[in-house]
């Protein structure tokens, strides 16, 4: 058996020992009393103590697995308002493709570790790295474009900084570790100004070197798609009858229409030193990670994980039924409070 604290030892003590302590106190009152409430002490220290157990969280070994690989997996997807275009698969949104391919991806490298940077108007660390995959799933789940009134533009070049930091604190955590990289993006750039963004002209050039696989998968297509607006409510966005974001250079201000670049995206791949694939509607990702070396990850870091059955549930039971006990006894002592008032 082992100890899996829910909190820190300390945490524990700090709040535990002081109740534990304060029951005991009446109990000893109550005895010296005489006035029978001595087995509602007894009662409430049975509490403290199976909370206590239950913080502790004792466990048994359940199995144990072995970690196939030691891969650090880095999603870096595209939410500003081009990628609610609707030219993915016939008519549907083009973030509707990176759900899929995300959670898709992350199913075909089981045992690695995963964490996602998003951009839209700015680029940040949303997930930082797990294993937990329900997690990445999640989030994918709830993944939606940016608030159309807050948009600035689209630019790959925006979550450069934000790679680049969590990329280099990866190889100096665990340099051992194998980092893949995966952009998802329809690579438009609608500010004009390639080099303002973060970083050093050339792009993600200077990142080559601390990534080992991965791919630039990009969505659109050449003859575009509009976008529905999105305030943050689920009234708004793709699937609604929300008004299209227009296109204010435009005479009349008809709506707006995003096209893929897959120049940039090119680019953008071959300074990550990976390849680029087009992705149109679901399919399969195997192609994707079949360039990944799986042997070679598991040589890296193979190593054997231990999983745990937690037994603390007989803790909670009596807890449970102490906590019934303490509301009976409450509620009787109330009662009899009022009618000796009424009385």
């Amino acid at each position: 058996m082992t100890l899996r604290l829910v909190w820190p030892a300390w945490a524990l003590a700090v709040v535990l020992l002081p109740l534990l302590a304060l029951t005991v106190a009446g109990w000893w009152r109550a005895r010296r009393g005489g006035d029978g409430a001595a087995g509602g002490w007894v009662r409430r220290a049975g509490m403290v103590l199976a909370a206590g157990v239950i913080g502790l969280a004792p466990a048994v070994p359940a199995a144990t697995a072995q970690l196939e690989t030691n891969a650090e997996v880095f999603f870096v997807v595209d939410r500003t308002g081009s990628m609610a275009a609707e030219d993915y698969d016939g008519a549907r949104p083009r973030l509707e493709g990176v759900r899929h391919d995300l959670v898709a991806l992350m199913e075909a490298l089981p045992g690695a570790r995963y964490s996602v940077i998003a951009f839209d108007s700015q680029a940040s660390r949303q997930l930082p790295l797990t294993s937990d995959a329900r997690a990445v799933r999640s989030w994918a789940d709830t993944l939606r474009q940016e608030i159309t009134h807050y948009s600035a533009g689209s630019s790959i070049e925006r979550p450069r900084a934000a790679l680049a930091e969590a990329l280099t604190g990866a190889a100096q955590r665990n340099p051992g570790d194998v980092r893949v990289v995966f952009f998802l993006s329809d690579g438009e750039n609608t500010r004009g100004d390639r080099p303002a963004e973060p970083g050093p002209p050339g792009g993600y050039g200077d990142l080559n070197g601390l990534i080992d696989a991965g791919a630039v998968l990009g969505y659109g297509t050449a003859a575009g798609g509009r976008m529905r607006s999105y305030d943050g409510t689920d009234a708004t966005g793709p699937g609604t009858d929300a008004p299209y974001i227009t296109d204010e250079t435009q005479p009349g201000a008809p709506p707006a229409v995003s096209r893929i670049d897959e120049a940039a995206l090119r680019r953008l791949a071959g300074e990550l030193g990976v390849p680029y694939a087009h992705r149109t509607a679901p399919s399969s990702v195997h192609d994707l990670v079949a360039g990944i070396d799986v042997q070679r990850l598991a040589a890296d870091g193979r190593r054997e994980v231990r999983t745990y059955r937690d037994v603390y549930w007989p803790a909670a039971v009596v807890l449970a039924a102490l906590v019934a006990a303490e509301a009976y006894a409450q509620a009787g002592r109330w009662r009899r409070l009022r009618l000796s008032e009424a009385a």
